[in-house]
């Protein structure tokens, strides 16, 4: 099979990532690589795409210390493991490829954080992504429950179209690893909005009571912190078909930063924030407010959600008036609520009170 565009420029540009270290050496130069700072001391508000982005400030990586000379030799390793399987239409997981450089010498791997790292690396340096270096993920993306309707290509090259309603169990449709038009096509059929929601819990619920077919609503189940196909494709259904984008997720610091990875884009993956992230989404809650003003059942805040929150507050993606507010309510009740917890007043109440009256609020209904 020929590679396609994306995947050339992939080949090409880690190859000349590669070549530039080999010519630093042939000069008798110990050879550097230039990298973004990869913190939120860096990522800066790009008014072009409306999403938070890496900034300025690099780091250097030399050769000049045993660990960067690893990290090179590791790099260089990666890059011809990479174009061998793009050019021989291979794949791998992450988890592979960490088992993979078993057999790479001193360039082996200790740990998958560290090749994981090195992967997203080889993205900023290399402006391509890692789905075009045909490296997968472990987690499984997303499932979405609604009107609409996905045409994917299955292993033996033909188009199989799938309606998540009508022909999907009743966790819904599964959301592969890779949704760029090539291989995945939408049809938005019906679907007025999309909800993203946090937990499993709340997702079936939503389906038992009827929410998608009543309100025309696709929901799509974000099992926690959401994998890049999940954002991807609910960027695609925001930015190509128009589609508004909601979130709904506990009330604690690690939702809001579910949400703000939705919204405004990751720290670790602020490099490809423009293709993941959508800007327009909005927060449904749980918020602070919501815990006062529908009385849900609490439980305290940790030590280390206190710290979380405190950090939200120094994150530049968290700075306008709605989040300090919510936050630092949050802070002063010293209490979090999880989504579930609107079953208090019944298995129906999510849906016949709590949702429309805050979507209805929202502009949304």
């Amino acid at each position: 099979m020929e590679m396609n565009d994306r995947q050339k420029k992939a080949v090409d540009n880690l190859t000349t990532i590669i070549s530039s270290l080999y010519d630093q050496m042939d000069t008798g130069e110990i050879p550097v690589m230039s990298l973004p700072l990869r913190s939120k001391k860096n990522i800066e508000f790009d008014p072009r795409y409306d999403v938070w982005k890496y900034g300025s400030l690099q780091t250097m990586r030399s050769a000049k210390t045993v660990q960067g000379a690893t990290m090179m030799l590791r790099t260089v390793y990666t890059v011809d493991f990479i174009e061998d399987m793009i050019k021989n239409n291979k794949s791998s997981t992450l988890r592979e490829m960490y088992y993979i450089s078993e057999g790479w010498g001193h360039a082996k791997f200790h740990s998958q954080d560290e090749s994981n790292l090195l992967a997203e690396d080889l993205e900023t340096v290399s402006s391509c992504m890692r789905e075009d270096f045909k490296l997968r993920p472990e987690e499984s993306g997303a499932q979405v429950f609604g009107d609409l309707s996905f045409t994917t290509l299955t292993m033996k090259g033909k188009w199989k179209k799938t309606n998540c309603i009508d022909d999907v169990p009743e966790n819904g449709f599964n959301v592969p690893y890779k949704v760029e038009d090539d291989t995945f096509k939408i049809d938005p059929g019906n679907v007025k909005f999309v909800m993203a929601i946090e937990t499993g819990g709340m997702y079936a619920r939503l389906i038992e009571n009827g929410f998608p077919e009543k309100y025309n609503c696709a929901l799509v189940h974000l099992s926690g912190q959401p994998a890049r196909s999940t954002r991807r494709l609910i960027k695609r259904l925001n930015e190509e078909y128009n589609i508004p984008v909601t979130v709904f997720t506990d009330g604690d610091p690690w939702s809001f930063r579910i949400f703000a990875s939705v919204a405004y884009g990751a720290i670790k993956t602020a490099h490809i924030s423009d293709y993941l992230a959508t800007p327009t989404a909005q927060f449904i809650g749980i918020t602070a407010s919501d815990i006062l003003n529908y009385d849900l059942p609490t439980d305290k805040l940790s030590d280390k959600d206190i710290g979380a929150l405190n950090a939200e507050l120094s994150d530049p993606r968290f700075k306008d008036e709605f989040w300090v507010s919510e936050i630092q309510a949050m802070l002063d009740m010293k209490k979090k609520a999880e989504q579930q917890a609107l079953a208090k007043y019944g298995l129906d109440y999510v849906t016949d009170k709590y949702l429309p009256e805050k979507l209805t609020d929202m502009g949304i209904l």
